[in-house]
């Protein structure tokens, strides 16, 4: 198992270490609710150092991009970041991704930790464009400053003036004494917030200026089950769960970062799909009765037939019901069509709802 820079850190804080993504990682330091409520209504620290690093540079960078992710990578400016996937040959998810533009030919891709090696053998083999690829995921360590006071607490440690960079952007500037530092504002918690990539090195300083900076604010550190619980109320898809290698971007809500003004790997799937449409669509749904959905827990109809399957499910702190996400056939995947999902052995009735759930 691999540890990031920070590992000692968790542990001589009492944090829960568990295995996650080939990583000993920090699942919950106080507890879930209380780690979930802070990044809600103050601040939350987070270890996500991880997630894989890419730097994409040279004649052929944009190309390569723009031909292996369904986001159109023109419409990116300098200091500009865009979510985006990259898509299979056979009309499925290998990643999804988060693009940066540093400069003229020169990009920044963040992907998922379990998905590093699959996600630089994918790009690798288009790149018949003579990109230059670098992986710097060993070297380069990840911290999320997420929740209202998050902005507050971090422009104590810096000159940058984060209030003038606007959701997915980024600047590059000094944060606690330590130059060089990706200062991106983006995260997954739908808390606000912003997340700084730097050297290895660097992890303990950065980590321990912004606990003393938030100490006022109620910043606390915060595991991966406060993270996925956050992101599960905001409706936000966990490659592995609600999208992978058999899911298409079309049938999980991405739509939205499929973009049919350029060619790219399953275009025309994803079009006729668009055009067509599905018979499985990845929804919003809330339990009516009491009950907790979790990943794999079938989906039913009135009759007791099979719909469907949870991908991701969780008792919402915020809400205090049952919600999660799951496929669901035709046409039940209709907003308000009732369904059920089977709690061990019971048919708990729930609804179809537009996320983001909070």
């Amino acid at each position: 198992m691999k540890k990031t820079a920070l590992y000692d850190k968790h542990v001589s804080l009492g944090a829960k270490i568990v295995p996650f993504a080939g990583f000993e990682m920090p699942v919950q330091y106080s507890g879930v609710t209380e780690e979930h409520f802070a990044v809600r209504e103050k601040a939350g620290l987070f270890d996500v150092s991880h997630m894989g690093q890419f730097f994409i540079e040279g004649a052929g960078s944009k190309e390569l991009l723009q031909y292996v992710t369904t986001n159109n990578v023109n419409a990116l400016e300098n200091g500009k970041a865009q979510y985006s996937c990259l898509p299979n040959e056979e009309g499925g998810i290998v990643d999804d991704l988060i693009v940066y533009k540093m400069e003229d030919d020169k990009y920044f891709v963040v992907v998922n930790a379990s998905n590093i090696d699959k996600d630089w053998n994918h790009i690798s083999k288009y790149n018949t464009f003579g990109a230059k690829m670098t992986n710097a995921s060993d070297d380069m360590s990840l911290l999320a400053v997420q929740g209202p006071k998050a902005t507050e607490i971090l422009q104590k440690l810096t000159e940058s003036n984060l209030s003038e960079i606007p959701y997915y952007n980024f600047t590059i500037g000094s944060v606690a004494g330590v130059n060089d530092v990706i200062i991106s504002n983006t995260g997954y918690t739908g808390s606000g917030g912003f997340e700084i990539y730097f050297k290895n090195e660097d992890a303990a300083t950065l980590w321990d200026a912004i606990i003393e900076a938030g100490a006022e604010e109620g910043i606390i550190p915060c595991g991966l089950a406060a993270r996925d619980t956050l992101r599960l109320e905001k409706g936000f898809c966990l490659y592995g769960n609600d999208i992978d290698d058999t899911t298409s971007p079309i049938e999980a809500g991405l739509g939205w970062i499929t973009k049919f003004d350029k060619d790219f790997v399953s275009k025309e799937t994803f079009a006729q799909q668009k055009e067509e449409g599905v018979t499985r669509k990845l929804v919003g749904f809330e339990l009516t009765d009491k009950g907790v959905p979790r990943h794999d827990y079938p989906v039913v109809d009135a009759e007791g037939n099979v719909i469907g399957k949870v991908t991701s499910g969780t008792q919402s702190p915020m809400k205090k019901v049952g919600l999660g996400l799951a496929y669901v056939d035709k046409p039940h995947f209709k907003l308000g069509s009732e369904i059920f999902i089977q709690v061990r052995n019971k048919n708990i009735p729930a609804k179809v709802v537009k996320a983001p759930f909070v």
